[in-house]
Formats: C-alpha cells, sequence, structure tokens
C-alpha cells in the first residue's frame, strides 16, 4: 500500500534527502526550485500532495537562500493542501543568536522560529540545536533529535583504553557529561574567554588528561579554532592522543587549515551540512538512518523515545 508521506528537499539538503527518502522507503518527491535573474526564489512542486503529510529538508546553513527556500516550500505545501507540513532541518542555523548577551543585539535563532511558524510549520524536526532551550522558541511541536545516537558506535568501536571526554567550552558541559556518564569515564573542560566571535583571548583546562586517549564532542565546528587551541592544550598537558566529534561542519575561513594543522587525530562530523572533504582528518558519519527513523514514527505517531534511554541515547 502506497504511503500518503512524501519527503521533499531544498537545493542545500538534497544530498541528505536522498538518502533519508530511501531509509524511509520513499522515493524523493518532485520540486520546482527556480531562480531568477534578479535572484528572486521560486518554488512548485511537481506533484500533487493534498491531504498528505509532507516532510521537507533543508538545513539553513549559509547563505541564507537555504532558510527562504524552506520558507516558501512550507508556504507552497499549505496552498496546496498538505494535510501535515513538517521542517525537516539537519542544522538549524542562528542558533548561536539564542540570547541577547550584549545590548542591542537581535535572537537571531527566535526570529526564524517565528518565521517558521509564521510560514505554516506544523512540526520541526531537527538535530543538536545549539542551545535546547530554543525548542521553546517553537509555538508548534519540535523532535530535537541527538548525534550521540551515531557518536556513540562510533566511539565504542574505537575500543580506547583511557578514555576521557573534553568539552571545548563551559557551554557544553552537560552535553559531556551525559556521556561521560554513559561510558562511566572522567571528563575535563577547557574554559575559554573571547575578545570577539571566532576570536579566542585565553584558554584554561579545568581537569587532568594525563596519559588520557581524550574525545573533545561539540556541536558546531566553525573556523576550528576552538578545536585546534583545545586539542593543543589537551596534547600539552600530557594527553596520549586528541580527537574530535562535531555534529555540525561548518568549517568556514580557515577551517580546513586550522583543523589540518592542529594536533587532532581526526575530526568526525555528522552530515547535516554538506563538506568539501580535502583533509584526510575528516571523517563524515551519516545521519539518514536517524532522521528516517524519526520521520517514520512521526507519521505513524510513535514516540521517538526509543532513541533514548534515561537520558542516554540508544544506538539506532
Amino acid at each position: 500500500m502506497q504511503s500518503n508521506a512524501k519527503i521533499f528537499s531544498g537545493t542545500g539538503s538534497k544530498y541528505l534527502a536522498e538518502k533519508i527518502a530511501k531509509k524511509f522507503g520513499e522515493p524523493l518527491g518532485k520540486v520546482t526550485i527556480q531562480r531568477f535573474s534578479d535572484g528572486e526564489i521560486g518554488v512548485e512542486f511537481q506533484e500533487s500532495i493534498r491531504g498528505r503529510y509532507v516532510f521537507l529538508v533543508q538545513s539553513t546553513f549559509a547563505p541564507t537562500d537555504n532558510l527562504m527556500e524552506l520558507l516558501l516550500m512550507i508556504d507552497a505545501a499549505n496552498r496546496a493542501s498538505a494535510d501535515k507540513v513538517i521542517a525537516v532541518i539537519p542544522y538549524y542555523g542562528y542558533a548561536r543568536q539564542d540570547r541577547k548577551d550584549k545590548p542591542r543585539v537581535a535572537i537571531g535563532s527566535k526570529l526564524v522560529a517565528n518565521m517558521l511558524v509564521a510560514a505554516g510549520a506544523d512540526r520541526v524536526v531537527t538535530m543538536d540545536l545549539h542551545a535546547p532551550q530554543i525548542q521553546g522558541y517553537f509555538d508548534i511541536p519540535v523532535d530535537h533529535l541527538d548525534s550521540s545516537a551515531i557518536f556513540i558506535p562510533y566511539i565504542e568501536q574505537l575500543r580506547l583504553e583511557n578514555l576521557t571526554f573534553a568539552a571545548p567550552d563551559v557551554g557544553s558541559a552537560n552535553r559531556i557529561r551525559e556521556i561521560a556518564s554513559y561510558f562511566e569515564c572522567e571528563m575535563v573542560i577547557c574554559d575559554k574567554h573571547r575578545k570577539r566571535a571566532n576570536e579566542i583571548a585565553s584558554m584554561v583546562l579545568i581537569g587532568d588528561v594525563n596519559d588520557r586517549d581524550v574525545i573533545l564532542i561539540d556541536d558546531i565546528c566553525d573556523t576550528g579554532g576552538t578545536l585546534a587551541k583545545s586539542a593543543g592544550l589537551i596534547k600539552d598537558s600530557g594527553a596520549r592522543s586528541v580527537r574530535a566529534l562535531c555534529t555540525h561542519p561548518v568549517l568556514s575561513g580557515n577551517a580546513y587549515q586550522n583543523i589540518e594543522n592542529s594536533v587532532l587525530e581526526e575530526l568526525v562530523v555528522c552530515d547535516t551540512i554538506p563538506v568539501n572533504n580535502t583533509s584526510k582528518k575528516i571523517k563524515i558519519l551519516s545521519t539518514d538512518e536517524l532522521f528516517a527513523v524519526a520521520l517514520r514514527n512521526a507519521y505513524e505517531n510513535k514516540s521517538i523515545n526509543s532513541l533514548f534511554i534515561k537520558g542516554r541515547v540508544r544506538s539506532i
């Protein structure tokens, strides 16, 4: 029997949407996204979606065209009488602007949430928000997936003897504490102070890493500066090896050079953002199965809690 669900993709995430659709068991839907000569975007679904359960896959990484495509697809799906419109956003851009931490600044993540709701999204499925409280910016359900379902099996197959987890900053401490608890091992924190965005003024290590195999874990790798500096500090403090796991490979500016020249054994990332993999140190793990399971459960009105065990994430 044919499913009533359809999966479509914007241009920025088609590589991932194709894999998700295959795991889900449905062909990727046909949608035309055109650009006029002035750069304006037009969206048109090439098949009927009346009464259908529509998943729209698009990460909102730079440029902002990716976000605009998603908003237009949501609007077009509602105007085409879709039953439910679910925005599947593997990487939720503007998430770092999650609070007013200084005068006269915008809260970008709240603004994006408002736009998605205003466009007509019924639900959002995303992964590893920079700040979990961003879920509260939405007045619609949010399924917040955890990359630990992908990273934990990878860490287990490494079979590291003296495993220690490291948070690259204090803000990541809770995330690292949960994973360290899962493996019943120690954790350390790299406490950093910034002069401005993407520029670290100072960093100190809290904890002991002597003769340890250390894994740094973060949600975003942007320029790679924090990871490179953290890895260097940990290595200089006596660690036997240092590697990093990051969900979203933004990898802007001199990121590839910073990673290549660092002491990191490897940088393991997810495919929430396409990667121009020019470094032998970068390894990519796919999120297709995790998203496919979450979408299938959403479509069948099943809980996604089966992916979690008392706050610990189960391997899919």
